[in-house]
């Protein structure tokens, strides 16, 4: 085996071929038929999504969701839930997501303090609300995942496992 090969199966023992999505995570946060959405801007553009972003090295799942829950709204709650796990492939970006879409279930609606400077602000949006701005969701997933938590589905935080 010429040292060119072996160097290469050292670094990267699953091949050059081996695919790696961006791994995402988002927040449905549920009140009083209201949803919970921040608002910031993508190339020049206002739009709107659930408190979301990428997992970083070194984090479970959950602490993912936690902590961009923080940063783009300022609130420290844990997800009760999972609503679904969605494959996405973002043409205008020639980018894969896989995404994990956890709920949190509030009582009384809360105010919101964005810690992140992309965050313009948070707005508490009834459905018809949501999809009356489906032109400015930041992609198809936002008013997806909403429909999913509505129709009830649930994957129980026991299912994600971590060594982490």
């Amino acid at each position: 085996m010429n040292s060119l090969v072996s160097n290469t199966a050292v670094s990267n023992p699953h091949g050059s071929e081996q695919f790696k999505p961006n791994t995402t995570v988002a927040v449905v946060v549920a009140c009083q038929n209201k949803f919970l959405l921040v608002e910031e801007i993508e190339d020049g553009k206002t739009v709107y999504n659930q408190p979301a972003g990428h997992l970083e090295a070194d984090e479970n799942l959950i602490a993912a969701a936690m902590r961009e829950l923080q940063e783009e709204t300022g609130l420290d709650y844990s997800p009760d839930y999972l609503c679904g796990i969605y494959y996405y492939y973002r043409q205008s970006l020639q980018l894969y997501y896989l995404r994990f879409c956890f709920v949190i279930e509030l009582e009384s609606l809360a105010t919101c303090q964005p810690q992140d400077e992309e965050i313009i602000a948070c707005h508490w949006l009834t459905l018809a609300e949501i999809k009356a701005k489906s032109a400015q969701l930041r992609s198809p997933l936002v008013l997806e995942c909403i429909e999913d938590y509505l129709s009830g589905k649930k994957i129980p935080l026991s299912h994600l496992k971590s060594n982490l």
